[in-house]
């Protein structure tokens, strides 16, 4: 799919996707007219990419936590350093912390949910 039919279907702009690209992040296909070429793939990369955003990781530790969770060959090699291996877990435990918000928020829902039906005449 063409970059305006990624950018609706991902929910990202167009402008976003080129820079994911231009950061290395994503490498789309290119049309024999030099019009670059979405796969699902890719979109399901840009999918990651957004959420691992908005939950506060910067970029540089994106391009270096993605081939990670993508499961790609070599992800593992190289050495990482201390001050990197910090950083993910901190952005981990932000995380971890605000899907324990989240479960204590729908328990309470569900709390409330469930009174509310005994009540209900």
């Amino acid at each position: 799919m063409q970059i305006s039919e990624a950018s609706r279907v991902s929910g990202v702009s167009a402008r976003s996707l080129r820079h994911y690209e231009d950061e290395g992040l994503i490498v789309p296909g290119r049309c024999s007219n030099g019009f670059r070429d979405y796969c699902q793939s890719t979109i399901d990369r840009v999918l990651v990419i957004r959420s691992l955003l908005e939950s506060g990781l910067p970029l540089r530790l994106i391009r270096e936590v993605l081939p990670r969770l993508n499961g790609e060959p070599d992800a593992g090699a190289g050495v990482v350093c201390a001050q990197f291996l910090h950083e993910v877990q901190s952005y981990r435990d932000r995380l971890a912390a605000r899907i324990a918000m989240l479960s204590d928020q729908r328990a309470a829902l569900d709390a409330y949910l469930q009174q509310a039906r005994r009540t209900d005449p």
